[in-house]
């Protein structure tokens, strides 16, 4: 009841059609000294392998520096690029290559990705970033204005982005095939928690190959403990990762913000499975309300992000069958004509099924994430997921992860003063502070 009555409250506010800020590309860039881009990547294993194989797919790409805290990642990857620089530290590999790099992936776990991407960024190179843009909500909107203070070119690892299915579901939508937009919701099957919801006691050898102190950056000290934390797992815990809301919510999320054009949030609201200081819940529902815009059919619009396996109900929508199954991830837009849905990752479906079973299909080139960061770098283009994009939808996704922590409250929230309004304890979880040793300036 208590977020009805907000939205009333809100509708009664925005009934002249005032409109939130939205942020555009920037189309200035920053170009490399060559028709090469001399690149290095800070995190090589898993996502950050895949992501050098893409980058260096482009064919126009020199890898003259690798780091990584684990020295097996390392060795793996340098042995494909034996002329690189290996580094175990990204602040000593940012400092030595100055020279020599014109850009940086950053794939490391996310709390390490806002200081090391800041740091690349005044330094004026151009960078990929991993999603979550950032672990925190100030670390997103800082990065945004460095990024665009610099000129550079950026791109966040949304790679689904630029596939032809999720800019096939944009297109429908601009184009208006199910009327305006009433609502959306977005949802996943991913659940990262524990059972106990406890740090593990004792403290186990750390390995030789693993450098722990640099692993934990920014974040506060803790025992190493075998498998919790890395390589994989960090993703569970509130001081490492993002939970699986920070983990896809800036994937499925991301096609609707691009259709609709949605500026920042007014009002998020969440229920969640628990609430804990270590790790992250294992399903929450948030509630969000933005301004309405062109796309929308009023004055403002609501969206519910799902996730740990929870779906919406699909009689939300009058234009689906009875027997029809949402897909176990992915999202449902509801326009006044006919309601998308679009499978994470599949091809998006219009309904009612016999009403657009001819409704044309566009014709799309087809495009490559890593590809556009490298011709975006090289001065040809401005990549689709720049920080300009990617930084307020970051921002977005993570206003759930503070809500989170509140579950049952309406927080209302004010982009501009990056404060939330109401829920006023909320706003000690904006921002972090960094470990001494580890911060970084301009965060």
């Amino acid at each position: 009841m208590k977020t009805q009555v907000s939205r009333r409250k809100f509708i009664k506010q925005v009934a002249a059609g005032v409109a939130g800020p939205l942020i555009l590309p920037r189309l200035s860039l920053a170009s490399p000294p060559s028709s090469r881009l001399q690149h290095a990547v800070i995190g090589v294993g898993g996502k950050g392998r895949s992501d050098l194989a893409g980058i260096y797919g482009s064919g126009k790409v020199d890898v003259v520096a690798l780091c990584d805290i684990d020295e097996k990642f390392l060795e793996q990857v340098a042995a494909e690029f034996p002329k690189a620089r290996l580094y175990r530290d990204w602040r000593e590999m940012l400092d030595k290559e100055d020279k020599n790099i014109d850009s940086v992936d950053v794939a490391t776990p996310d709390h390490t990705h806002a200081p090391a991407c800041m740091a690349a960024l005044r330094k004026g190179k151009h960078v990929f970033c991993e999603k979550p843009l950032t672990h925190e909500i100030y670390e997103a909107r800082r990065l945004t204005e460095m990024a665009r203070e610099k000129g550079v070119a950026t791109q966040m690892g949304i790679q689904i982005h630029s596939h032809v299915f999720y800019r096939t579901a944009v297109r429908y939508i601009q184009d208006g095939a199910i009327g305006k937009v009433k609502e959306w919701h977005s949802w996943s099957t991913a659940s990262y928690t524990t059972a106990d919801k406890k740090r593990p006691p004792g403290e186990d050898p750390i390995p030789a190959h693993v450098a722990w102190d640099l692993w934990l950056g920014v974040a506060p000290k803790r025992p190493y403990k075998n498998e919790i934390y890395h390589p994989f797992n960090w993703r569970t815990w509130r001081d490492f990762g993002s939970g699986a809301t920070g983990d896809f919510g800036c994937h499925i999320f991301d096609p609707v913000f691009t259709a609709l054009k949605i500026g920042p949030p007014v009002i998020v609201r969440v229920n969640a499975e628990c609430v804990s200081d270590e790790v992250w819940p294992a399903w929450i529902e948030a509630d969000y309300t933005f301004h309405g815009t062109d796309m929308t059919a009023g004055p403002a619009i609501w969206a519910t992000w799902r996730d740990g396996g929870k779906r919406p109900p699909k009689e939300r929508s009058p234009h689906l069958a009875k027997d029809y199954e949402l897909p176990k991830s992915g999202s449902m837009i509801i326009g006044e004509e006919g309601t998308l849905v679009l499978p994470h990752v599949g091809e998006p479906q219009l309904h009612p099924v016999d009403t657009f079973k001819n409704y044309p299909k566009p014709e799309l080139e087809p495009k490559d994430h890593y590809h556009e960061f490298v011709e975006a770098a090289l001065g040809n283009c401005v990549a689709g997921a720049n920080f300009d994009f990617a930084g307020p939808l970051t921002e977005t996704v993570l206003l759930a992860n503070v809500a989170n922590r509140f579950p049952g409250e309406t927080l209302g929230w004010d982009s501009e003063k990056l404060r939330f309004t109401s829920c006023l304890k909320a706003n000690k979880y904006i921002r972090r502070k960094y470990r001494r040793g580890f911060r970084v300036r301009g965060l």
